[in-house]
């Protein structure tokens, strides 16, 4: 029995170990590099490999779930037909805010079978994986923020017809990610 006490007990503190905690601050990426110890490793591999610089990456993170691990967006309600009352409910999820078809597509894409949405390595990613297709089938620059959100966000068909143009609020939303990308890559400049 003791055995077991003591495996159990050894799983449980490293389980706790691993859960990922929102940084403090969200608005300093040197901050977050150091509260964070795995998180820089983690998005500068995704720039060795995806080619999409570590600014990108965390401005996109940080617009889509403020780097909570767990985040799910808030459901939106309307009403059907125009009468009958209904709540939309998405499945977007964790760090990248990745929709369940999508992340499946990753997953069977990249062979990485395993990778989970509230883990900020395997988000960083996808994050990579995302963008990189968004700049083979639409030509946008790895470093143009702007447009790789609005394709993030509208996926490469919507993308493709522009949908963005109907909604001045996701306009303004690419601005506030490209501005941040900025910002983050000034902070990352001064970092040690």
């Amino acid at each position: 029995m003791t055995k077991f006490f003591v495996l159990f007990l050894t799983l449980l503190l490293n389980a706790c170990s691993t859960i990922q905690t929102t940084p403090r601050n969200t608005e300093n990426l040197c901050l977050i590099f150091k509260q964070q110890k795995g998180w820089y490793a983690a998005s500068v591999a995704t720039y060795k490999k995806w080619g999409v610089p570590v600014p990108v990456q965390m401005a996109i993170m940080h617009q889509e779930s403020s780097f909570v691990a767990d985040a799910k967006p808030k459901p939106t309600s309307g009403l059907y037909l125009g009468v009958i009352p209904w709540v939309k409910l998405s499945d977007a999820y964790g760090y990248p805010q990745a929709k369940d078809d999508t992340w499946r597509d990753y997953q069977t894409k990249t062979g990485n079978w395993f990778a989970k949405r509230d883990n900020f390595a395997d988000a960083c990613d996808f994050i990579g994986w995302y963008l990189n297709i968004s700049n083979q089938k639409l030509g946008i620059q790895k470093n143009d923020t702007r447009n790789l959100y609005l394709a993030y966000h509208e996926g490469w068909n919507g993308f493709k017809k522009q949908t963005y143009n109907q909604k001045t609020w996701l306009l303004n939303v690419a601005n506030k990610v490209e501005k941040k990308a900025r910002t983050f890559q000034q902070q990352l400049a001064t970092c040690r």
